[in-house]
């Protein structure tokens, strides 16, 4: 029997961003983007995260071609366009403020980049009421801007963005504005639209939740640098520094010393002397100064008839937060004023401020950070 051998698909889509090497300095001294190295898959939402003055905005300002990069090259499609003015690069962009025209119509709006392309008549009245349909505001085009509501004038800006089909959008902080519940909606909304366009995304954004929910990979960005470029469940569950540990999601970061190994797994000495069981992790050696990190999620009172291979501690309850479907509790515990434990409200029943609790995770829940 002859036996064909093929080379193995790569299902990967190829990239349409590559940031290679990129900084950028304002005064020639400091570098608010240093190192950027980042590439954007062809149909991935890609969220950039960070504080304010990570560097993220910056980023996408000189993505979009608002910015030039002091170093380094962009390429869109395999071709550098660091040097390309906005207009050529076919990049939609959607403003924090919407930026809409507000002595123009709905749909003069969305027209407007269409005649920046010398697209008119027939052709362009098709491609504007196919964005508005896109949007569902098929019967606002002839409204202004005042007329609309917060989450319709978003939607006016990502139809603008969208008529003249480009290869990317940008989107800076689009929902800032925007009320939580509205804020919310306009998420998935967002989210459906790119997958069933099946266009690429670079969204911009401090609020956590909203990347988690959202992307299909995160960039999370502090001082410059990106910290770590994981899937929404990875960067959660396996954060690669104290920062991302810190900024993404509640934590509980327990400092500690590593006392040694035992069967794959790093013991390890809170500073109140409990001892905590975690998995080991390359680079943790005895006797190094680590940080432990917990979610509050994952802590739950001690039940006596739960799993042997926990890690179990002791605590003062500070204060009980009602909020509805879980308890909130501020515990005193591992050397912290405050360990933050979330759990059902139907286990919290006899627990009251004041009182000794004990609480257990699993070994598996407790993360080792070394940096």
């Amino acid at each position: 029997m002859n036996l064909v051998h093929q080379t193995p698909i790569n299902t990967t889509p190829p990239d349409l961003v590559r940031f290679e090497g990129v900084r950028k300095s304002y005064d020639g001294i400091h570098f608010v983007v240093d190192d950027l190295n980042l590439s954007v898959r062809k149909g991935e939402f890609l969220t950039m995260l960070g504080p304010s003055g990570s560097g993220k905005t910056t980023t996408l300002m000189m993505l979009g071609g608002f910015e030039r990069p002091t170093l380094g090259h962009i390429l869109l499609d395999g071709r550098p366009v660091e040097r390309l003015p906005p207009e050529k690069r076919n990049i939609g962009f959607v403003f924090q403020n919407y930026a809409l025209f507000p002595h123009m119509t709905v749909a003069e709006n969305i027209a407007f980049p269409l005649q920046c392309r010398k697209i008119t008549g027939a052709a362009a009245e098709t491609k504007v009421k196919a964005a508005l349909e896109r949007v569902q505001l098929g019967a606002f085009g002839n409204r202004k801007p005042v007329q609309l509501s917060g989450g319709q004038q978003q939607r006016v800006a990502l139809a603008r963005a969208l008529v003249f089909e480009p290869s990317l959008v940008l989107m800076d902080e689009p929902l800032g504005a925007l009320d939580k519940q509205l804020r919310e909606h306009m998420q998935v909304e967002i989210k459906h639209l790119q997958q069933s366009l099946g266009i690429t995304m670079v969204y911009v954004t401090h609020d956590q939740s909203e990347a988690l929910t959202m992307s299909d990979r995160i960039a999370v960005f502090h001082d410059g640098r990106i910290q770590q470029l994981d899937g929404p469940r990875r960067l959660y569950d396996c954060p690669s520094n104290r920062f991302v540990a810190g900024f993404i999601g509640e934590s509980n970061l327990v400092d500690g010393l590593i006392d040694g190994f035992e069967g794959g797994e790093a013991i390890v000495r809170a500073p109140d002397g409990a001892v905590l069981r975690a998995p080991a992790v390359e680079g943790a050696k005895a006797g190094m100064k680590v940080t432990v990190l917990i979610r509050p999620e994952r802590m739950a009172v001690h039940n006596a008839d739960g799993p042997e291979r926990q890690n179990i501690v002791r605590g003062l309850i500070r204060e009980i937060f009602f909020l509805g479907d879980h308890l909130r509790l501020s515990i005193a515990a591992l050397g912290l004023d405050e360990l933050l434990v979330r759990i059902p409200a139907a286990q919290g029943e006899g627990l009251v401020a004041n009182a000794e609790v004990e609480l257990a995770f699993a070994i598996s829940d407790a993360r080792i950070l070394t940096a």
